[in-house]
């Protein structure tokens, strides 16, 4: 079986992890430090905050930019259904818009009609690895005077008009053990701002500036110096695993004939976390992925049910019609597109996928 992802382990992970061990210092210390540093050379910010988890980045965020009970944030239900978690653990409400079929990402020009006086935040998704428009987001956000919470997860590297993600607002990203660059489990804050970073430190640590000193309520979200380890082994390679996640895109897009595959606009950089192509709504996904697993080629499908069609989101925010989404969790199916492919398997991947 050809896996839809496969991290990457290599004896500098397993050396890193050692040496830490070896060290005795296994919680929060030195490499956690140092991989904040590489964050913040990576995405062109002053800080980088690291967190135990993507999701907990996103929550941490939020708290750290003023979100909480009462408000509404904007975003979108194609994703991961920590996007939308994170705006509830707040006492915030997330507030759904439907997607341009385009990009999967959030449609900025049905933004401003979902805006009311309680909302203070957009939290897009840059979904699969390729950015929203920033340019309109930030246009809206400025005209309102809302804020922008950057879901990163899945978009570490990726570019707009030559500015990296988590560098527009505040950024939340993932490193868990499928992403493009990862530690097992992680998460990472990146931010401008000196009053959030220090609010995201402080929210990340029980409150503490000074050990037993608390200046708030905070939670325990610190990541252990073991993941910082395995990160920053990753983190050097951020630019090979991207350009050969990019040329296994390009190979996929020019040979693949019998599906909609994905493209990417003049300004942006995708970096092809996932790379996922539209079956019409004639054929049969499920089925389609099941042909797929009898030939060996792995696939997933992100994400199956939107975020406005689980049950219990619906007792809590009500019922949304969003059409482009719904069409779309019942067309996507996402192939391999990691680093690790051979030239064999994505003429397998092609070979097959043409034959649906």
């Amino acid at each position: 079986m050809i896996p839809v992802s496969k991290p990457y382990i290599g004896e500098e992970e397993k050396k890193a992890v050692m040496e830490v061990l070896n060290s005795g210092m296994l919680a929060q210390g030195p490499r956690v430090a140092k991989l904040e540093e590489k964050f913040t050379e990576v995405c062109g910010v002053k800080h980088a905050i690291a967190t135990t988890s993507g999701t907990t980045a996103l929550h941490v965020a939020l708290l750290a930019n003023g979100i909480g009970l009462g408000d509404e944030v904007i975003t979108t239900p194609f994703t991961f259904i920590a996007s939308a978690n994170s705006i509830i653990f707040t006492g915030a409400k997330p507030v759904f818009v439907d997607i341009d079929a385009s990009t999967f990402n959030i449609n900025p020009d049905l933004i401003e009609a979902a805006i009311t006086p309680k909302t203070k935040a957009i939290l897009p998704v840059h979904l699969y690895g390729y950015m929203c428009d920033m340019d309109k987001l930030q246009a809206i956000a400025d005209k309102y005077n809302l804020v922008i919470i950057e879901d990163s997860c899945q978009a570490v590297g990726a570019t707009f008009k030559g500015k990296v993600a988590g560098s527009f607002g505040t950024g939340a990203f993932s490193l868990y053990a499928t992403k493009n660059i990862m530690s097992g489990e992680g998460g990472m804050i990146t931010t401008n701002d000196d009053s959030v970073a220090e609010k995201c430190r402080l929210i990340r640590s029980h409150g503490m500036k000074r050990r037993y000193y608390h200046d708030m309520i905070g939670f325990n979200f610190r990541m252990s110096d073991l993941h910082a380890a395995i990160g920053l082994a990753q983190i050097d390679r951020l630019e090979a695993f991207t350009q050969a996640r990019v040329n296994n895109a390009h190979y996929l897009n020019e040979n693949l004939k019998t599906v909609v595959t994905p493209k990417v606009k003049d300004g942006y950089g995708h970096v092809w976390h996932q790379y996922t192509i539209r079956l019409d709504g004639k054929r049969d996904r499920d089925a389609a992925v099941k042909r797929l697993a009898d030939a060996g080629v792995g696939s997933g499908v992100f994400y199956p049910v939107p975020a406005h069609k689980q049950q219990y989101m619906q007792d809590l925010v009500g019922e949304y019609n969003l059409p482009v989404t719904e069409q779309l969790a019942n067309e996507v199916i996402s192939l391999p597109v990691h680093p690790q492919l051979s030239q064999s398997d994505l003429d397998t991947i092609v070979t097959e996928v043409n034959k649906l």
